[in-house]
């Protein structure tokens, strides 16, 4: 942004519908959880897809591989930043056709931090609920597959579909 400029501006509606878009994933994700809870919390869980997809009830103190086990004032902290890093990228996207996958990407990712933040909060732990069976891969949740798909598409869209001067107008501070 040169001097003078300003950040994009919004429409009303491009700043109601983020939030009534996470709210409704967040809820999405709480809903399955809670089924997860109740379904499957005691059992050995039950298969979807044989060989490839069952659900089973992990609680999940840390994060993915077991890493940082019991580290919750860390994640709550490290999730309060984020979720202000991405209300700022959504603010500084233009609303423009072009760059509506991003717009969706950070509602996505945002949607994932809140609801596994919840758990934290509400339980002290994630509730996983979603089991490959054909392999061995940590049990997760419909919040993961937010932050962890979207971040990998968006790292896709910025490295080989968005080009320096789109993301030229893309700046959360000005220069």
């Amino acid at each position: 942004m040169s001097k003078g400029e300003s950040r994009p501006k919004h429409s009303v509606m491009y700043l109601v519908l983020a939030p009534v878009w996470v709210a409704a994933l967040v809820l999405l994700d709480q809903r399955i959880k809670l089924f997860a809870q109740a379904e499957l919390k005691g059992t050995a869980g039950n298969t979807l897809i044989p060989g490839i997809l069952g659900l089973r009830y992990v609680e999940n103190h840390g994060m993915a591989f077991g890493l940082l086990q019991n580290a919750r004032i860390f994640f709550i902290v490290v999730t309060v930043l984020a979720l202000i890093l991405f209300g700022l990228i959504y603010l500084a996207i233009p609303e423009k056709k072009r760059f509506f996958p991003l717009s969706a990407g950070v509602i996505l990712m945002s949607a994932g931090a809140i609801g596994n933040f919840i758990d934290r909060l509400r339980f002290g732990y994630v509730i996983d609920y979603l089991n490959l069976e054909f392999i061995s891969f940590p049990v997760f949740n419909l919040a993961d597959c937010f932050l962890t798909w979207t971040a990998v598409v968006m790292a896709i869209l910025l490295v080989f579909v968005y080009k320096n001067d789109d993301l030229e107008q893309i700046r959360i501070w000005k220069k």
